[in-house]
């Protein structure tokens, strides 16, 4: 698998992934479908002071992750929260393991200190991926999101970068 920055051109594929994720799942919070636009407006935010990086295999984009702000208030600037997305065919083969290990190792670089993780449960796949990364659990929010007609939990997750 080849890591690389996302660029705005990888925007449509980005898109067309993370829908998948909101109109047939709890693992994003998010209920409207995305853009191309609007993901490449993300994307470029993110590159701004953090990182958005693609696996591709054989030119095809099959993940993607990103890292951005843990909270707005300045006494946070040191943590990041990071996000990671696969494409149905390329879960359960360990690019997510690759694609995270290359984030955080970014995060390092730019100075962040403590990386976290919120994960909508249930999601084995997540803290499968984030207790094999080095995160640990730190808490979890009862029946903070709504949707599909049901409460869902959200576990927070931290890794140390320190």
């Amino acid at each position: 698998m080849n890591i690389r920055r996302a660029t705005g051109a990888d925007a449509e594929i980005i898109a067309g992934m993370y829908n998948w994720y909101i109109l047939n799942t709890i693992i994003t919070f998010e209920t409207e479908e995305v853009s191309p636009d609007e993901m490449k407006e993300r994307i470029y935010e993110k590159l701004v002071r953090y990182d958005w990086i693609v696996g591709q295999i054989d030119h095809e984009i099959i993940g993607y992750a990103y890292y951005g702000p843990f909270r707005p208030r300045a006494a946070y600037n040191h943590t990041v929260e990071s996000t990671i997305y696969l494409s149905q065919k390329s879960t359960g083969k360990g690019f997510g393991k690759r694609l995270y290990a290359d984030l955080i190792e970014s995060a390092k670089d730019r100075g962040f200190r403590e990386v976290i993780g919120v994960i909508a449960l249930p999601n084995p796949p997540s803290l499968t991926l984030h207790r094999e990364t080095g995160f640990q659990e730190v808490g979890v929010l009862k029946n903070v999101g709504y949707k599909f007609r049901k409460y869902i939990d959200v576990a927070l997750w931290q890794r140390s970068l320190a």
